[in-house]
Formats: C-alpha cells, sequence, structure tokens
C-alpha cells in the first residue's frame, strides 16, 4: 500500500463541499436544508471516514454518504417560503420517485450513470430510467416568462434557442445593468437567466438584485466561470448556478429546477 496514493479525506471534504452543498441546496429547495443535511453528512464521516478513505473516487463517497443521511431522513424538502416554491412542492408528488436526485447528480453535477448509481444504490439501467423520467416530466411542467442578462451576443442567442425549445418565451435580453433594470420593468418575467460579468463591468448580481427589490420571489439562474466565489457557505447564496463552460442539458435542467424551486434572497458577490 503506498501512502501517497491515497486520498486525503480532510482535503477530499474541502475540495467536494461547495459542489455538495450547491446539490443539496437545490434538491431541497432550500439553502438551510440543504446545508443542515451537508452538515449531518460531514459528522458521519468523521465518525466513520472508512468509506471515504478507501473510495477510489473521494466526491463519488461524499455524495452517497449524503443520500444515505438524506434518504434515511425520508428525503424532506424545505419549507416553501414563496410563491414559486410553493407550486414547485405541489409538483413534487406527481414525480416519478427518486428521478429529480439523478437528474441534478448527472446535469448540474456531472456524475455519470455509473457513478450515480453507486450514489443511490440502484442499478445503472434504473439509474438511466429515472433520469429520462426526470427531463420528460420536470420540462413538460412548468412554462413561462425567461428573461435572459447576458453581453455576449452569441451566448444569449444560444440561450434564448433553447428556452423557446423548452416551450418558454423570452422577454427579452440585456448587456448591462441599467438595460436588466429597465427590461424587467417593462416585462415582468417569471425567470431570470442571468450571467455575472457584464459589458460594461456591471455586476449581472447587482442587476439582479435591483430586480427582485421591485419584483420579490422571481426565481434566478446565475452562469459563471467561477462557481466557488458564490458557494461560499455565506447566506444568502443562489440557488441555481451553472458552471462556464455550459452545456445545453445544463441550460435545460436549471431552468426546470428554477421553476420548481426558487429563492428571492438578495446575492452577494
Amino acid at each position: 500500500m503506498h501512502g501517497e496514493h491515497m486520498p486525503d479525506p480532510i482535503h477530499s471534504i474541502s475540495s467536494n463541499l461547495p459542489y455538495l452543498r450547491r446539490y443539496a441546496r437545490a434538491l431541497t429547495g432550500n439553502q438551510g436544508t440543504g446545508d443542515r443535511f451537508a452538515a449531518a453528512t460531514l459528522e458521519a464521516l468523521l465518525e466513520d471516514g472508512s468509506a471515504l478513505s478507501a473510495a477510489s473516487d473521494p466526491k463519488v463517497a461524499l455524495f452517497r454518504a449524503f443520500h444515505l443521511v438524506w434518504t434515511s431522513a425520508g428525503a424532506p424538502v424545505g419549507e416553501a417560503d414563496t410563491r414559486f416554491s410553493a407550486i414547485a412542492q405541489s409538483h413534487m408528488v406527481d414525480l416519478t420517485p427518486n428521478s429529480r436526485e439523478a437528474l441534478l447528480l448527472h446535469v448540474i453535477e456531472g456524475f455519470t450513470l455509473a457513478e450515480i448509481s453507486t450514489i443511490m444504490q440502484v442499478d445503472q439501467n434504473h439509474a438511466a430510467d429515472l433520469f429520462d423520467a426526470a427531463v420528460r416530466e420536470m420540462q413538460s411542467s412548468l412554462a413561462g416568462r425567461v428573461m435572459i442578462i447576458e453581453d455576449e451576443a452569441v451566448i444569449a442567442l444560444d440561450i434564448a434557442a433553447i428556452v423557446q425549445e423548452m416551450g418558454h418565451e423570452v422577454t427579452g435580453v440585456a448587456a448591462t445593468r441599467a438595460e436588466a433594470v429597465a427590461l424587467a420593468a417593462r416585462e415582468r418575467p417569471d425567470l431570470i437567466l442571468a450571467d455575472i460579468q457584464l459589458a460594461d463591468r456591471s455586476s449581472g448580481i447587482d442587476a439582479v438584485n435591483d430586480i427582485l427589490r421591485r419584483f420579490a420571489g422571481l426565481p434566478v439562474i446565475f452562469i459563471t466561470a467561477f462557481p466557488e466565489r458564490l458557494l461560499t457557505g455565506d447566506k444568502p447564496e443562489p440557488a441555481f448556478l451553472i458552471t462556464k463552460p455550459y452545456s445545453e442539458e445544463q441550460i435545460r435542467s436549471a431552468v426546470s429546477q428554477a421553476m420548481f424551486f426558487s429563492s428571492n434572497e438578495e446575492i452577494h458577490a
């Protein structure tokens, strides 16, 4: 046994914790609820870290430990604190059980179906069926008006095309903070999809906060090349975060997820 090849459990946890927290937040629909289960997972691993130490992929082991903790508690979601959260939870009863976990693990966190089968403790064919069911059911459940804040025209057009193909209406595209605030005032959206860094060096976060002060409760999806800057553990945090470069699958999944669970809290850079 060569010590230099053994994973360092503490390093494995710290490097993957932001992503576990992102996943827990999206899964439960509530930052506080997600963080409680992430913390309970860490406590369980600190008591018995053998599974993490012996794992060939510590990230898979960490997420598997989370699922054991979360499912043993009855797979709860957070309290509905906005109208979008209430709508989301009313739709949850119609979803195939466990399908949402498979969708998030594959599209948002980038796990393969084989890894998902390990995390969720199901066979790989069942994991694939769950993923397909989630895509089918969640994308058809809600439709609305989507506003895009993005300063790169090609990316904005690409996102708009994906959103429209899903059956949503795009209210418009804004490239700066001022444009975004004006657009939202003219055309109130049901969902905002925002880049972090905008053309005139203004902030997509500031633009969103300006809009949320007028229209509290709108779900927001942020796009950034540096997710760790926003996944810090400080409150509040963005509920929905896509990492650049993104895939079409990620946009589709995040839009569907954001229509299910949302946060109207102000976000700090």
